[in-house]
């Protein structure tokens, strides 16, 4: 019989005490990546204290929410964000983690609901210049952030990176380190801009060291999706 460990409970048990190891302080939230996964899932996992979820599509978000609504909890676009989507987005979602671009903003915008409050927002940086990848360039970051936080209905609460897949872990590092430096380069003049997204199941432990205030962990939590 295999000895027991700390974390046999619950794989979230694990990740909290690891979060938790990574910055002793605190001040890190975890968003759990539920796309592809069944809704039971999540249930158990706010069965736990779990109440951020992530998920890439708004049309499997939107019947993950109906199933759920029993429930208190926070939906995240963490995908891609269509523009013909954006008023089904702006109104379930309390953060969309996914803005690249101006017209995304304006969208939002207008059609978040009025009993509703304002949508937080963070704007996508695509750090390692990937085709493959949504995001605006490093340089473009602070016009985008000044769209944001001229619309009233949305609140622009910081950045988001999906750094590439290196193997070499120190080229995770370095573009981790690169978001934290925009990040606060970024911070004056914003006010309430106090989130960074970044760092994921294979590397957020690194992400926290970097400076994330906020991770976005499923495999480790779930198991691979099918």
């Amino acid at each position: 019989m295999p000895l027991s460990t700390p974390f046999d409970t619950h794989p979230l048990a694990e990740i909290r005490a690891r979060i938790a190891a990574a910055r002793p302080a605190g001040g890190v939230e975890l968003v759990a990546v539920s796309k592809r996964q069944p809704a039971a899932a999540i249930r158990a996992l706010a069965a736990q204290g779990q109440r951020a979820f992530g998920e890439n599509y708004v049309q499997e978000a939107q019947a993950k929410a109906r199933e759920l609504g029993d429930l208190p909890l926070a939906w995240h676009l963490i995908g891609p964000l269509q523009s013909n989507k954006c008023r089904d987005a702006a109104a379930l979602f309390d953060c969309v983690q996914s803005i690249d671009r101006d017209k995304l903003v304006g969208l939002l915008a207008r059609h978040r609901p009025a009993d509703r409050p304002p949508l937080d927002v963070l704007v996508q940086v695509n750090v390692d210049d990937e085709d493959s990848k949504s995001g605006v360039a490093p340089a473009d970051a602070a016009a985008l952030c000044d769209v944001v936080a001229a619309e009233s209905r949305l609140r622009l609460r910081g950045l988001m990176a999906i750094p590439a897949p290196h193997a070499d872990m120190n080229a995770r590092r370095a573009a981790f380190a690169r978001m934290r430096s925009l990040f606060e380069s970024l911070q004056p003049g914003r006010p309430g801009f106090d989130t960074l997204s970044m760092g994921m199941s294979e590397d957020f432990e690194l992400a926290i060291a970097a400076g994330a205030t906020m991770v976005r962990i499923g495999t480790a939590l779930f198991g691979p999706r099918g």
